[in-house]
Order: structure tokens, then C-alpha cells, then sequence
């Protein structure tokens, strides 16, 4: 994928657990292992300035964008 997430990393900076941050965030612990993962197709917005609010981190620490371009058939 082209976009590479650091979340657990952030996490484990901030002394913050995944469950903890669910409940700040307000989403389950299964769609924020599934970003966690790097398995998310996309997140909302949204949830990005949340995740950053409450961890107190730019969008550049949680996501980054290792040079290469993603062919997906799904989109036109």
C-alpha cells in the first residue's frame, strides 16, 4: 500500500493503549485495528483530527507516503 500507518508506534510513544483510544476517539476496537493494520481502504477525516487531537500528533506521524503509486481497478 502506498500509504504506510504508524499508529501503533504513536501509541506506544504516548503510553496509550488501542482500547483507550477507542474510547476517546469513539470507534470500535475492530475499525481501528483494521487502520492499524494498514488494511482500511480509507478513514474520515473525522477520525484522523481525532486520533491526532488526542494524541496530540501531526497526520505525518500516523500516515506516510512511501513513493509508490497504488493501481486500483475499483476506482475510475
Amino acid at each position: 500500500m502506498a500509504i504506510r500507518i504508524y499508529l501503533e508506534d504513536v501509541l506506544k510513544a504516548r503510553g496509550m493503549t488501542s482500547k483507550e483510544l477507542c474510547k476517546l476517539v469513539g470507534i470500535t476496537e475492530a475499525n481501528l485495528s483494521v487502520l492499524r493494520s494498514g488494511k482500511a481502504k480509507g478513514v474520515r477525516f473525522h477520525t484522523i483530527n481525532r486520533i491526532c487531537y488526542f494524541l496530540q500528533c501531526d497526520v505525518g506521524d500516523i500516515l506516510k507516503f512511501d513513493g509508490n503509486l497504488e493501481e486500483n481497478d475499483d476506482e475510475a
